[in-house]
């Protein structure tokens, strides 16, 4: 048997002091998602926001500058996003439920937000934290239009597509292989889709190697 490991604790305790300073000392997020708008950058990285995104920029805001003219902070409103109206014609919103704001931002235009979120007309039951509040594509959806926005007409989903002919190269090899097995051709050889495919430990191994290096996460 090997050695019991000893318990430190002084340090253990100068362990949770550098991770409490480290914690205390990372910038936050009005720190890191500041932006000049004259030059398109990032003070605290440095860097310069894709051309493409420049318009928006300058016209949409982001979540937390819709939220800090609201009163509670929005909370119980409905928000939406550009990038959404223009991609999906079914409703796709969040409900605010909680606000976390960042007290040290100049405008209260950062913080943290939890709320539903409906995609494409599905409502979901659990309230998550929202994502990407710092994108400037969010839009307030006005009290007196709630109810006309939910409003769609669902399309139904296409059927699964389960079997599929083979290409014909594929479908060649398909038939060598039956004919040299002996077997009878009685039907059209098919490709099963949703047929679960297991490879072997071996197959990739590079995979294998990358995985073990990063670790799994905690």
């Amino acid at each position: 048997m090997g050695r019991k490991k000893r318990f430190r604790p002084i340090a253990e305790m100068a362990r949770k002091i550098r991770a409490y300073r480290e914690l205390k000392e990372r910038p936050r997020d009005s720190q890191r998602y500041a932006l000049d708008y004259d030059s398109m950058t990032r003070p605290l990285s440095g860097k310069r926001l894709p051309v493409l995104a420049w318009r928006d920029v300058r016209r949409e805001l982001r979540l937390f500058s819709l939220l800090c003219r609201l009163p509670l902070f929005g909370i119980g409103c409905m928000v939406t996003r550009k990038s959404w109206l223009h991609d999906f014609e079914e409703p796709c919103f969040w409900v605010i439920h909680k606000v976390k704001v960042d007290y040290t931002a100049e405008n209260l235009d950062h913080g943290k937000a939890w709320g539903i979120l409906t995609f494409r007309g599905k409502t979901e039951t659990e309230v998550k934290e929202i994502e990407k509040v710092m994108y400037h594509d969010w839009r307030l959806v006005p009290k007196h239009e709630e109810e006309n926005f939910k409003i769609f007409t669902p399309v139904p989903e296409p059927e699964r597509v389960q079997y599929l002919l083979y290409p014909p190269l594929l479908r060649a090899m398909k038939l060598a292989q039956l004919q040299k097995e002996g077997k009878p051709i009685t039907q059209e050889p098919m490709l099963d889709l949703q047929r679960p495919t297991f490879f072997a430990q071996g197959k990739f191994p590079r995979l294998g190697t990358k995985r073990k290096e990063e670790g799994t996460p905690v």
